[in-house]
């Protein structure tokens, strides 16, 4: 009786864990704060030019409305991330120097090269 009863709480606690694992690989999880959030779009009406940024430290779905979220509060410049190239391209309808954009990012926690 006392083994059925401990396998009993071994598969509720294997239960839990996958369904954790299951929400923090969908980014609702707790990684980076988690939650279904996303961020408001921006759409730029004359795009001058686009540039490309390597961003690690972004794990999830969070993580990468985050960083747009960052980089589109900046007036003239709208971002994107691809989640899966850990890459944000940043497009701009003025000219904002790229420091501030790698300093807003570093500030929020990960780390920016220029590509």
């Amino acid at each position: 009786m006392g083994d059925y009863i401990i396998i009993g709480v071994l598969a509720v606690i294997v239960c839990i864990g996958v369904v954790y694992t299951i929400k923090h690989f969908k980014g609702e999880g707790g990684c980076c704060g988690g939650g279904s959030y996303k961020p408001k779009k921006k759409k730029l009406s004359n795009v001058l030019y686009q540039r490309t940024f390597k961003v690690d430290g972004m794990h999830c779905e969070h993580c990468k409305n985050r960083v747009e979220e960052i980089v589109n509060d900046i007036k003239g410049v709208a971002g994107r991330v691809d989640l899966k190239k850990g890459e944000l391209t940043v497009f701009y309808a003025d000219d904002v120097a790229d420091e501030i954009i790698k300093a807003r990012i570093e500030r929020a926690g990960y780390t920016v090269e220029s590509k």
